[in-house]
This record gives structure tokens, sequence and C-alpha cells, in this order.
């Protein structure tokens, strides 16, 4: 446990991508392989199932720690995390252990079966015996919050360099349902995988967002370009190879079960055949809002009517494979014009089409069309020269995508929560309303967007101007404008206000208009009709 509470504080207090990637290798070629099994599965989402109330943990906290609850309730908006608090209070501990994560968690999931007096006296054990960054970690797993910024491909990443073992293998080894009470590190990771070859995607090819100051002028003749429309779905590769079909998202998550209606393609791509291309919630000749997709994203099965409400399509937009072939090497122009005709023969009852290329004699037309993105379900358009090699990664030069600028409106601020990690002293969360009315109606919620002199700045503001607290969040007067933009609009029966928006920030603080002067109810539903 210690060495796992060392790992989550190394990885926890940098934002650098390779010091992450090197403690979590240093971690996986030194820990025991219980505990790496365990940790693959914690920093993959696969958290034990929550065993304590938060009530009973603050009592016991408390109590613990020999003061009054109130004053433990005070504490906790200010740290802005339980788990956190909790371990800030507690006193020295009066023992030790040398017991692995793999233990502790075995513990944990013991409780679920005890009674409150034994889950309390063991959870009072654990902290007179952990420090406190191991109880950090162990309150984190108890309150079923156990979260780190390690995304599954950094972490595949940092175990292909501690094993030797090619990443996009062990990518594909750690989808799918297991569990640490159903395999072994060895049979996860290092046992053959004779399917592994077959279903390995391809790295991806990523594009760079056009210099708005230069525009697209600065790439030289239109002719030279091939343009598409930049779609809002999930980037996949769609692999038809021995008898089977795998598709991956561009984050190297296998999701071929989620996605059913592509099996079809099985019967129409020859063996070898590799698609690179757009995962969208399709229903005719038109993709549906994004939220329909979002619907089907985190699930691992589909039910029957959430297939019919939101059925997908895969459009590709090139070929990476040919009977076996890797065509990476050839021109884009080669590539699609052999995707074209691969297609010619696939019916679009198989949910396979083609991306449609954007016919233009001049840069000035290509903006217009781009300005039209919206009303396709697109967010702009792409621009691949036509002599580009399939590259890996995101390289400069021959692919670019031209996106639209995003919507905005302005908010009022109402509610404030503080941040976390280095920010945890600051007021960062945010929730912003518009006018119905004479009401405040909240519409969202925004964490980005300012500079960190503007984040003190609204943080000292906060704490003078605050009306009530509830919990860790403050109601605050409401007196500032903030500009949000965000790049999309769907409806939300879940929301008081209908709506809920696609990647919101605060664009900027508007300091020159009052409250009164805010975006109403009215004009996000005329956004909604207009781009919903």
């Amino acid at each position: 446990m210690k060495r796992f509470a060392a790992l989550y504080s190394a990885v926890d207090q940098t934002t650098r991508t390779s010091k992450k990637v090197a403690a979590l290798a240093a971690y996986f070629a030194s820990a025991p392989d219980d505990d790496k099994l365990w940790t693959i599965a914690l920093f993959a989402g696969r958290r034990p199932r929550r065993a304590i109330t938060t009530t009973r943990l603050r009592e016991w906290a408390a109590e613990r720690a020999g003061i009054p609850l109130w004053l433990f309730e005070e504490c906790y908006p200010i740290v802005g995390d339980l788990a956190e608090t909790i371990a800030l209070v507690l006193p020295a501990p009066a023992a030790t252990h040398d017991d692995g994560l793999s233990t502790w968690i075995a513990r944990l999931r013991d409780l679920d079966s005890a009674d409150e007096a034994a889950r309390k006296a063991a959870i009072l054990d654990a902290w007179s015996r952990m420090q406190p960054v191991e109880r950090l970690v162990f309150n984190k797993l108890l309150t079923g919050g156990f979260r780190v910024g390690v995304s599954r491909k950094l972490m595949t990443r940092a175990l292909a360099r501690a094993t030797g073992r090619d990443e996009a293998e062990l990518a594909h080894r750690l989808m799918g349902e297991w569990h640490p009470d159903t395999t072994t590190f060895h049979a996860l990771v290092e046992a053959p995988d004779p399917t592994a070859e077959l279903s390995r995607p391809y790295p991806f090819c990523l594009a760079h967002p056009i210099d708005e100051a230069a525009g697209p002028e600065s790439l030289g003749p239109p002719d030279d370009w091939i343009a598409e429309w930049k779609w809002d779905g999930i980037r996949g590769q769609l692999i038809r190879r021995g008898e089977d079909h795998f598709v991956w998202s561009r984050g190297e998550e296998l999701m071929t079960d989620r996605f059913p209606e592509l099996a079809r393609a099985r019967d129409y791509l020859p063996d070898g055949t590799v698609l690179d291309g757009e995962i969208l919630a399709w229903r005719g000749d038109a993709p549906l809002p994004f939220a329909a997709l979002q619907r089907r994203i985190g699930r691992k099965s589909v039910p029957k009517k959430l297939l019919t409400e939101a059925p997908v399509a895969f459009l590709a937009y090139d070929l990476l494979e040919e009977a076996g072939r890797d065509l990476r090497g050839l021109a884009f122009s080669n590539r699609r014009a052999r995707l074209e005709g691969l297609l010619q023969a696939v019916p679009e009852t198989a949910g396979l089409r083609p991306s449609p290329l954007l016919s233009f004699v001049g840069w000035q037309e290509l903006d217009r069309l781009r300005g039209g993105a919206r009303a396709h379900r697109a967010e702009g358009v792409m621009l691949k020269r036509r002599d580009s090699i399939y590259l890996v990664g995101r390289k400069k030069g021959d692919w670019w995508k031209w996106k639209l600028d995003p919507l905005t409106l302005d908010a009022v601020l109402i509610y404030a929560q503080q941040g976390h990690g280095r920010r945890a002293n600051l007021f960062t969360d945010f929730t912003f309303a518009v006018w119905h009315g004479t009401e405040l109606v909240p519409f969202t919620k925004a964490y980005s967007g300012l500079t960190d002199a503007e984040f003190r700045q609204i943080t000292q503001w906060v704490r003078r101007n605050t009306l009530q607290r509830f919990g860790p969040v403050r109601q605050v007067r409401p007196e500032h404008v903030f500009e949000i933009a965000f790049e999309g609009i769907q409806r939300s029966p879940r929301h008081k206000s209908g709506v809920a928006l696609r990647f919101p920030r605060m664009a900027r603080w508007r300091h020159d208009k009052p409250p009164a002067e805010a975006n109403t109810l009215d004009d996000l539903h005329q956004m909604l009709d207009q781009y919903g």
C-alpha cells in the first residue's frame, strides 16, 4: 500500500506526461503481481463498491480526531475533498504495516458483509496504521471516489515500457470484462495471446488546427488539398481480419461490443481490411446529434430500444490496409480512391459508407461551405494534402482541421466551488445562469478558461460575497457576467433549463457588462432550435 500511495502521489502532483509514465513504469517493474493487477484495474475504472456511507466516515473521523462534527464540516468545504479532509484531521499513526494494495482491497471488500461495529473497528484500525498519503488513497477507495489523472492510453504506455511488450497488444489485452477476481497479472499481460495480432490497430494520424490569423491561404494552392467534414463523433478504426471484426477508438479502447451494427461489415469487407473513420449516430442520410451517440458510449451492452433510437454508422475516410497490405505509405489521393472502390459494393444498410468529400474552388468557397458545417452536424472541415502519407501522431504540415468558431453567450455566476490538486485553495468550479423573466435559471457549469490571476481574483470576491453554503458549494451574489463558449447545444430533460452544452468553458470575464444584460433562457432555446 505504501508503494501504491507513493505512485498515486507522484502522478497526482504532476501534469507532465513523461513524469507520469516514468512513475508508472517504475511501479510496474517492481510491485508484486497482485498489486500490479489491482493497480491496472483501479486506473481503468474498476473500483470496489462503496461499503461505507460518507456520513459515517465523517462522524468516525471527527471522533478519532477529537474534534466536534461541526468543526469537521467547516473544514470539509475548505479542503474540497472528503478523503483528503479525513486524512488531514486524523492524528499521527500509532502503528505501522507492510501490507500491499491487494491485501487492503480484500479487507475493504470484506466490509460488505460486516456489521457497522465491525466496519468501524476495521476502518479505525486502518487509519491508525497508515501514513497520511496512504489514508488519502484508502479513503478514496472507501468512498468510491478513487480517480487519478492517468488515461488508459498513458497507463498502457507505461506498462509497455515496464514489460517490453507492444503497446497496441497491451491495449487489446486490457479491454473486455476481465476482473482481478477472474484473472492474474500473468494471464492478463504476459501469457501468449494469438488474437492480438489480428485485432491490432494502426497508430492514428492526427491533424493540427489551422492558424486563424494566417488562414488556409498559408497552405498554398487549393488544388493540392482534399476537404471533407470534420464530424462530431468518435474517431475509430474498423478492422476486418481472420473472419472477425474489431472496432477501436482513437484512445485505443476496444469498442466492438458497443456497436453491434458494425458487425454487418464482416459480410462485405474482405479479409485484411482496416478503415479509418468516424462513428456517428446516424439515421437515413444524416447524423443524429452527438447526444444520441453519447448515450451509447459508456455502455458495455446496448438494449434493443437504444439500438433503435440511436443506430450508428461508420463513415470511412481512409483505407489503411487492403488484402493484408499496409497502405499508409501511399498518397492520400490513392488511398481514398481505393477506399471508394472498396465501398461501392457495400450497401448502406451495412452501416458503412465513405465520408463525402467537399468540392470547392478556392479558399473563399471552402470558407463558405465551412460556415454551414453545423447544419450537417459537423464541427468544421478537414484538409488533407493529396500526396500525404499516413503518418503517426500529430505531425504538422499535411493534415489540418479548420473548426467553426464556438457558440457563445453571456451568463451570470451564481455558485462557486473550490478546485482540487494545486487549485484546492481557489474557487475554480462555477455554475452559471441565464434570465427567465426576473429569475436566474442555472444551465451549465464551467471549470476552465480563466488565467491563474483571474482565478485568484474571483476567489477573493467569492469569499467576501457568499450568500449561503451547501457543503463545498457557495451561493454568491449575482454580480458577475462571463462569456461562456461551447461547441454544441442539445436538449436535456435532466436540467432545469432544458438544455445541456457541449464542452462549456469561460471565454472571458465580462467586466464591461452588468448582470441585467446577460442572455435569457429564450436565447438558449433559440440556439437549440438552430443548432441542436
